[in-house]
């Protein structure tokens, strides 16, 4: 088993759309201002805010959700492995045979008509 990146959580950018910092929630245009202890104090209370719950969140919920999703992608590949794959390769096989035998029709019914034809159209041409 591959060691845990405990700096870069999140290799393939799968959530990069919840980087969210204060500027992206809350902005003042030029004109519209509030006294700047408020500014600087709201952008502290949201950071921590934000730290706070997601820290506690995943404390008391991330281990069981994970170990929820590890068992439905075991689930997934379990049926994978031993019924979706199994089942192609059932319908793989079969429908070579029916190719195969689409073929043989398709030759003894088609053939002799395409034969015929080509000897009228060289007929034709000479």
């Amino acid at each position: 088993m591959s060691q845990v990146d405990l700096v870069n959580r999140d290799p393939n950018n799968i959530n990069n759309h919840l980087a969210v910092a204060f500027e992206d929630v809350l902005a003042e245009p030029e004109g519209v201002r509030s006294i700047d202890c408020v500014w600087s104090n709201s952008y502290r209370c949201f950071n921590c805010c934000k730290d706070i719950c997601y820290t506690i969140s995943t404390l008391f919920c991330g281990i069981c959700i994970a170990m929820e999703w590890g068992c439905e992608f075991a689930e997934i590949a379990f049926v994978h492995i031993w019924y979706v794959t199994p089942c192609f390769k059932v319908m793989e096989l079969n429908c070579g045979c029916l190719q195969k035998l689409y073929g043989m029709c398709v030759h003894c019914c088609l053939d002799p008509c395409c034969e015929a034809c080509g000897m009228l159209f060289k007929a034709f041409g000479k």
